[in-house]
């Protein structure tokens, strides 16, 4: 049952804290990549730095993710007048050892996803018209932690048509998620109980 948090604010000291050591569907696609990724092992060790430490580790913020930030409210408010919907904006949503931060709930059953494209990068997406399929972890993730049965993608600059695609609760790819999320968190577990109990086993070593 996915528990809401709509009392704190995303990007926030407490949003940090309360998704600290928790897999969230912004990384659900580097947790699903084959073989050992980079990215995976990175993602994996940081999350059991915040559990054995307690506190949340500082995010990676870009010119391209600030940029996102600031037009957020401008395109939820066009996404609200085009589709006659009131977006509800929410900090989190943890469900078991799961989190995502989907940019709004949509009446009882969707999600609103918004991402910002340069408007040259966004004719391109216009043209293709249809869900990218890097997106297709996050936006998947993100219904399936929520428990809802559908998310729209927002793709938005200023000035240009928004991009607007609807995606459907996809069961089959969401069975293939749980298994890699639930692999991961079993590496998890394994990597904290290792950097918990080493300085015993250094101790013993010494003795």
């Amino acid at each position: 049952m996915p528990e809401i948090f709509d009392d704190i604010e995303q990007g926030t000291e407490e949003w940090f804290a309360i998704r600290a050591g928790l897999p969230t569907a912004s990384s659900f696609k580097a947790i699903m990549a084959k073989g050992e990724g980079k990215t995976r092992k990175s993602y994996l060790h940081r999350l059991a730095a915040e559990l054995v430490t307690g506190v949340p580790l500082e995010n990676y913020s870009n010119q391209s993710m600030d940029r996102g930030h600031r037009l957020e409210g401008e395109a939820r408010e066009l996404y609200g007048f085009i589709t006659d919907a009131e977006p509800k904006q929410i900090g989190f949503i943890r469900n078991d050892r799961k989190g995502c931060s989907p940019d709004s709930l949509i009446s009882e059953n969707g999600l609103l996803e918004i991402k910002t494209q340069r408007g040259d990068l966004l004719i391109e997406t216009l043209l293709k018209d249809e869900l990218p399929n890097c997106h297709k972890a996050q936006i998947q993730g993100q219904i399936w932690v929520a428990e809802r049965e559908w998310c729209d993608l927002l793709v938005y600059w200023p000035g240009m048509p928004p991009f607007i695609k609807r995606a459907y609760r996809d069961a089959a790819f969401i069975r293939e998620l749980s298994d890699a999320i639930d692999r991961f968190n079993d590496e998890l577990d394994q990597t904290v109980h290792k950097i918990r109990t080493y300085g015993g086993a250094q101790e013993e070593k010494a003795a």
